[in-house]
């Protein structure tokens, strides 16, 4: 069968990577094309646009790239219709993906959403358009199946691929020795992917050097920039940038500061304390502040439906509230001890599956059985 399958992020790029190398095993005739990056490429998927180039973060930055993303949408829309998938694949990224849908249900193709939109965080009543654009979604937050069943709409939990990629990761012995880190403490830095993010953020994480001079701060910095672009942020011994090893740097760290994101789950399935994080423009804060819905920003607390990691977002995101709350979980054993036993029931909660696995064999499924289907309901020829 042909698959379509389009992710706009980084993390989207890592989940659908996995997703694909299953779609393979699952379907030894599977050709999947798709939007994304370098690792859904190289799990054998032919790239026909990087994500890089569609890395708009925020309502206002949306707004700066409208033309240029309605010239995304159109090359999108003409390579759908020029490859004709049996199915179309959508990886979270919303504001592409839904006219994606729109766009491949008003040309008779399948529709299946892979880590749903966040519309349980603001909208809400856009649930009623994916009830009638996505023909499955297959959701990977234990809340989100509930929440699409009060509105009386299907979905298939199939676990966390953030439970799954950190199971899988085989941590480097060597780690520090190969990064020319020396034995104090570790405490991670996770600014995001995307440079508007990191402009916003990195700048305040690493400002509080002076109460911390007995640990090393380690920035998890991605190679999709210029090494360059984040050499102006290094300040040694007491600041180190390593590239592409988010998980090792975890592994190996006492606390952590965190760009709210997928990356707030990453760091509690590896039971590092942290803080979590947000700064955007004021335009794009105050827009989202009115729409969303839900008390808190970071999965984690999402996930255990209370506080468990404080969040600084906006003009709390300083730092003077970032000493405070990185010493609570550094040197306070009460506050650090709470942090990991928040952990835990999220880890609960997540459960223990193989995510790309799951999802794939039921998207393989549910595919044969709609072929099935509409052979049986073809009307039989008969010979006279």
């Amino acid at each position: 069968m042909k698959y379509y399958i389009i992710a706009g992020e980084r993390s989207g790029d890592l989940h659908a990577s996995n997703l694909i190398k299953q779609l393979h095993e699952q379907d030894p005739e599977a050709h999947i094309r798709c939007w994304g990056g370098d690792m859904m490429e190289a799990a054998g998927a032919e790239l026909v646009k990087h994500y890089q180039e569609m890395a708009f973060m925020g309502f206002l930055e949306a707004a700066k790239n409208l033309f240029k993303i309605k010239r995304f949408l159109k090359e999108c829309q003409d390579d759908l219709l020029a490859y004709k998938p049996d199915v179309v694949i959508l990886v979270d990224y919303a504001g592409f993906n839904m006219r994606i849908a729109k766009f491949a249900k008003e040309h008779g193709l399948k529709v299946f959403y892979y880590i749903s939109p966040k519309i349980w965080a603001w909208n809400q009543g856009r649930v009623h358009t994916i009830k009638k654009l996505v023909d499955k979604m297959f959701v990977i937050m234990p809340f989100e199946k509930d929440f699409y069943q009060k509105f009386d709409y299907k979905t298939d939990y199939v676990g966390n691929p953030v439970s799954d990629a950190v199971s899988a990761h085989q941590v480097n012995p060597n780690f520090r020795k190969d990064n020319d880190l020396d034995e104090r403490p570790i405490i991670a830095v996770l600014p995001g992917s995307r440079q508007q993010e990191i402009e916003n953020i990195l700048y305040i994480m690493l400002s509080i050097l002076p109460p911390f001079q007995d640990y090393q701060f380690v920035v998890a910095a991605v190679s999709n920039f210029d090494r360059e672009y984040y050499e102006h942020f290094n300040r040694k011994p007491f600041i180190k940038i390593v590239y592409d090893q988010t998980y090792d740097i975890l592994a190996n760290a006492e606390a952590a500061l965190v760009t709210s994101g997928t990356a707030t789950l990453e760091t509690a399935m590896f039971s590092v304390p942290q803080v979590v994080c947000y700064r955007t423009s004021a335009v794009s804060y105050w827009i989202g502040r009115a729409v969303i819905k839900v008390p808190y920003i970071s999965l984690v607390n999402l996930i255990a439906g209370r506080k468990v990691v404080p969040e600084l977002i906006q003009g709390d995101m300083n730092a003077q509230n970032l000493v405070r709350e990185l010493k609570n979980i550094l040197n306070n054993p009460a506050g650090r001890a709470a942090q990991l036993e928040g952990y835990k029931r999220v880890q609960e909660l997540i459960g223990d599956f193989n995510t790309s696995q799951t999802a794939a064999k039921l998207m393989v499924q549910y595919l044969k059985e709609g072929k099935t289907a509409q052979e049986t309901s073809q009307p039989l020829k008969t010979a006279f």
